[in-house]
């Protein structure tokens, strides 16, 4: 004979882990607090800066076919040689300040910052337009995005 399911054994088991939460956010309201506000300034920061000034793999092409941009790489020399973009100019983060007078050149033209995964181009963006470049642009997810779009890379 088959029995019914015990859905009070569901509601049982739920009970006492709401009763924890409660009594764990009632005996550490700074902890708690201190993971809100963390995670509060994590979700605004990732907001404002998700799409700021970034350009899709198939924009940053065009603006290389149409406005002649230069793609600035900023990793290092070694993940460099393993594969870039055609034309890209190698000068790593690292070594930017002391070779910032190698791209004032390109000050008028777009300059797109390309990093591994997209997240350490920002810095650099934003330390071009201080130096007076007129338009910069990050690539969003990096040489990762652009491999992942079956773009082509040179090797050497």
């Amino acid at each position: 004979m088959l029995t019914e399911p015990n859905f009070s054994t569901r509601q049982e088991l739920a009970d006492p882990m709401i009763d924890q939460l409660f009594e764990f956010v009632q005996n550490h309201p700074l902890l708690v607090a201190a993971f809100a506000a963390v995670l509060t300034a994590w979700l605004i920061y990732e907001l404002r800066n998700a799409n700021a000034g970034g350009v899709t793999t198939s924009e940053a092409t065009q603006l290389v076919n149409r406005e002649e941009a230069v793609i600035l790489d900023i990793r290092d020399k070694n993940d460099f040689k393993a594969g870039h973009i055609a034309g890209a100019r190698n000068i790593p983060q690292s070594s930017l300040d002391s070779r910032m007078a190698e791209l004032d050149k390109f000050k008028s033209v777009p300059v797109i910052v390309v990093c591994k995964h997209g997240q350490s181009s920002g810095a650099v963006q934003a330390k071009l337009k201080k130096a007076g470049f007129e338009r910069t642009l990050k690539m969003r997810g990096g040489m990762t995005q652009w491999q992942s779009d079956s773009l082509p890379i040179v090797k050497k």
